[in-house]
């Protein structure tokens, strides 16, 4: 056994590490970068609170990390189950993530795929030329001008996911000889239907650069782009309602108005940006980067409210048939109760016509005529939530070799970002009048209580369309952080040590001067600042010809994002208790071995994180009103492995495969502080509420904890053809803070809680078959290009993408269940489509 084992260490020593496969075809390459850019575009669309904080990294290095994010792009994949905050994001040096959020928008670059080819990809223990590499990888998009391919690219291109056609220009003029460069790009996506019902696209995408090599050793570059979209959206709904349209793409947000289709959720997305890059060659071993980025985000998300009605939603938990009779229920014979005869009764309306599972808007604007006649506000209307952002960044690098195998780079980023947050009056539906006061409040107070005022320096104004109300406020974020990595190679080991050290403050200023927190609630509240920094080594040591461990270790301190530090927002200034660093120790290992026959890598890595703050907001039908809720003191633990193959089996085919088995699971009970919007207090006479959430053991939601990839790919003659099976499991949804309040459990006769129902939602995973098969055909004058992508052959729509558990509660405050209908029980989820698919064309001169 022994001496078997010898032989076969020796024959991996002795393979030679050539590259699996010394000749890339152009139209894989293609066909990766559409496919990375259609999920971007094509799965982010669909319910905003559940798809922003999506991951993708790649490497060129890794077999796994250079698949993987567009080949599980179907389901919503996060790599390493990481939200994106993690996933940093630079432009030729430049941070890009949202400054609240931490998240990076893939919409600010979408359509933008020409450009966004060209980057430098770091996985979470690589060093980079950039930045000390976050704990979810960073990527570098290079947009300078002289860096793009040079000449013409045309391509067309048909589909049926969320835009049915495309359009793209573009041209790059490369260097010329006096040291310009020009490039500009244009890129029109359109649907007035897109695959799921209800819902269309409307997007143009623009790039524009300049460049200029001032002399040998400095050049300057100015590019500009934009992407101005509208698009209907989708909202998930529970699997009763799929069960009674018998489809699992039902879509609630939309109805038909005058015969015409009309979606309630549009959204709007605009984010014009300008980046100024110098580079400055200063010797042979040092290089200076220089750039200035400024962006003006302009975002916003409608849908319809209500006031003094009832829920418009045709999904609404009080018109399903459960909410009358619970089917699941052990049979005791009788059937003729009044319960049933209801669940029967609203079964047959929802499933006799389509119209009656959709928002009826005719029948909106009859209720708000009735206002009018009463003289009363309008009883519905459509309002739009904002978040707009002003932001400038200021980033620098140098790199320095100091001797032939050792090397410094350090750099320096300052960045200020004013985000600004208001409701606007997007439509009346017919009705002549609304007043700026809150509604829920009204029973807790009286109507004319200062209380009931949303700014009492305007009170009871009135609102227009397009006037501003509800809330208005401001948040400033400040950050600076420098870093440095120092890197030393060896014969056969590279080694890196990176560090950095920031600070970060962050600000609330009101707009309006809301009735329940008059003191602090206009004007600018306290500052709050936050110094944080970390360290990380990495080391890539070869044992011997194509073989090769790696190992990494990291610490870091992260400051708490503005998103998540605020108690309750859209009411006061005031900072949630408990608020402090993110403290993220990480460590990896990994094996990777490459010959003239086989790329392979294996990973197992594991990520601790402790005071993590989490934010969100909840709906209580039994007080009508909203819950302001803030976690914080939240420890996580992300542990798992990944594996990735390409085998090379003759010069034309080849076997990748592809898989990943992980947990990622909150690992104590978090502080929870909330607050309801109805004004109501405690029982010591406080806004605030403070209990513990029994969160335990829930899981990130939203994404396959084990997924596993086999793909049979032939590439021979201008051909590449590929046929991808693809299994996902273990599909949790976002869970729900609010239905796991300790104090809302009820106790035993011994007055001990009694913990029950705590179980986490989950999706169903499956098997998806997908292909592609593309050829390229060169011409005298340039290079015809022509891609056939299919997604989901096999049509299986059984498999969850995500979804999350309801964020109502269905118990009063002792505990009671006063209701059938059980929101824990009846999550809302967003399945996969059925097949469907992308055909392009292209043409390169």
């Amino acid at each position: 056994m022994k001496k078997t084992l010898k032989l076969a260490a020796m024959a991996l020593c002795l393979a030679p590490a050539a590259q699996a496969q010394t000749e890339v075809d152009s139209v894989a390459q293609m066909m990766q970068d559409e496919q990375a850019f259609t999920f971007t575009e094509a799965q982010l669309g669909g319910d905003d609170d559940v798809t922003d904080n999506i991951t993708l990294i790649s490497s060129n290095r890794n077999v796994y990390a250079s698949q993987v994010g567009y080949r599980f792009s179907p389901v919503r994949f996060k790599y390493r189950a990481f939200g994106s905050k993690y996933n940093e994001i630079y432009i030729n040096g430049n941070p890009v993530n949202d400054a609240e959020r931490g998240e990076f928008r893939y919409s600010f670059v979408g359509g933008l795929n020409n450009q966004t080819r060209s980057q430098e990809a770091a996985l979470p223990f690589e060093d980079n030329l950039f930045a000390m590499t976050g704990m979810g990888g960073s990527n570098n998009y290079n947009f300078r001008p002289s860096s793009f391919a040079t000449g013409q690219r045309v391509s067309l291109a048909g589909a049926n996911r969320n835009y049915t056609a495309r359009a793209m220009y573009t041209y790059n003029s490369g260097l010329t000889e006096k040291g310009w460069a020009f490039t500009g790009s244009l890129t029109y996506r359109w649907a007035s239907r897109g695959y799921i019902e209800g819902t269309f696209y409307n997007a143009l995408s623009y790039f524009l650069g300049i460049e200029k090599m001032l002399s040998d050793n400095h050049s300057l570059s100015l590019v500009t782009w934009g992407n101005p979209t509208e698009r209907g959206a989708q909202s998930a709904s529970t699997d009763e309602m799929y069960w009674i349209a018998n489809n699992n793409f039902y879509n609630p947000n939309w109805g038909y108005q005058d015969g015409k289709v009309r979606n309630s959720r549009i959204v709007k997305d605009f984010a014009p940006a300008a980046l100024l890059t110098w580079d400055w060659k200063m010797d042979d071993q040092t290089k200076l980067v220089t750039s200035l980025l400024g962006k003006y985000s302009m975002y916003s998300s409608s849908r319809l409210n209500y006031n003094n009605s009832t829920n418009p939603a045709p999904d609404y938990y009080s018109l399903m048939p459960s909410y009358y009779y619970d089917v699941w229920a052990p049979f005791d014979g009788d059937r003729t109760d009044a319960g049933f005869g209801n669940w029967a009764t609203a079964y047959e309306y929802l499933s006799a016509s389509k119209a009656n599972r959709q928002i009826n808007w005719d029948r909106l604007y009859w209720a708000n005529r009735m206002a009018n006649v009463q003289g009363v506000d309008a009883m519905y209307y459509q309002q739009a939530y904002h978040d707009d952002q002003l932001s400038f960044s200021l980033a620098s690098t140098l790199q320095k070799q100091l001797r032939k195998n050792q090397s410094l780079v350090a750099g320096l980023n300052l960045q200020t970002n004013k985000g600004m947050h208001y409701q606007t009056m997007e439509d009346l539906l017919g009705a002549n009048q609304f007043r700026n006061i809150n509604s829920y409040v009204v029973g807790t107070y009286a109507e004319t209580d200062a209380q009931v005022q949303y700014d009492m320096n305007n009170p009871n104004q009135a609102i227009r369309e397009g006037d501003r109300f509800g809330y208005d406020y401001n948040i400033f974020v400040n950050k600076a952080n420098a870093w440095a990595t120092y890197s030393i190679d060896n014969n056969r080991s590279h080694l890196f040590f990176s560090g950095r050290i920031g600070g970060t403050t962050m600000q609330r200023e009101g707009k309006m001067r809301n009735g329940l927190a008059p003191e602090n609630s206009f004007g600018k509240g306290k500052t709050a600042k936050f110094l944080d920094g970390g360290a990380k080594m990495g080391i890539q040591h070869e044992l011997c010809a194509g073989n090769m461990v790696t190992m990494g270790v990291g610490y870091e301190l992260k400051a708490p994002q503005a998103r998540n530090a605020f108690s309750a927002p859209q009411v006061n200034n005031d900072f949630t208790t408990n608020l402090k660093n993110e403290k993220i120790f990480s460590a990896e290992v990994g094996y990777q071995l490459q010959t003239s026959w086989m790329k392979a890598n294996l990973n197992t890595y594991l990520s601790r994180l402790t005071d993590v703050s989490e934010y969100s907001m909840a709906y209580s039908d039994i007080q009508n009103s909203f819950s302001y809720i803030s976690l914080t003191g939240i420890s996580k633990e992300y542990i798992g492995a990944e594996l990735g193959v390409d085998f090379k089996l003759s010069n034309i085919f080849n076997i990748k495969l592809l898989g990943t088995i992980s947990d990622a699971q909150y690992t104590n009970n978090s502080n929870v502080r909330y607050m309801l919007s109805d004004g109501t207090l405690d029982t010591d006479g406080n806004l605030y509420r403070d209990d513990v959430c029994m969160n335990k053991g829930m899981r990130e939601g939203g994404t396959p904890l084990t997924a596993g990839s086999i793909d049979l790919s032939y590439h021979a003659n201008g051909w590449y053809i590929d046929l991808i099976g693809n299994y996902y499991d273990r599909i949790y949804l976002y869970y729900s803070p609010i239905v796991r309040y300790y104090k809302d459990f009820p106790k035993d006769d011994n007055g001990n809680r009694i913990f029950s129902d705590l179980e986490q939602a989950k999706g169903k995973g499956g098997f998806m078959l997908d292909a592609s098969i593309g050829k390229s055909i060169y011409t005298r004058k340039g290079q015809l290009s022509i891609n056939l992508m299919l997604t989901n052959l096999l049509n299986n729509i059984k498999i969850v993408t995500g979804g999350m558990e309801q964020n109502r509660r269905d118990k009063d405050e002792e505990g009671e269940t006063i209701r059938t209908y059980s929101f824990k029980d009846s999550p809302k989820k967003f399945y996969a489509n059925g097949t469907n698919g992308m055909l392009m064309v292209s043409y390169k001169f």
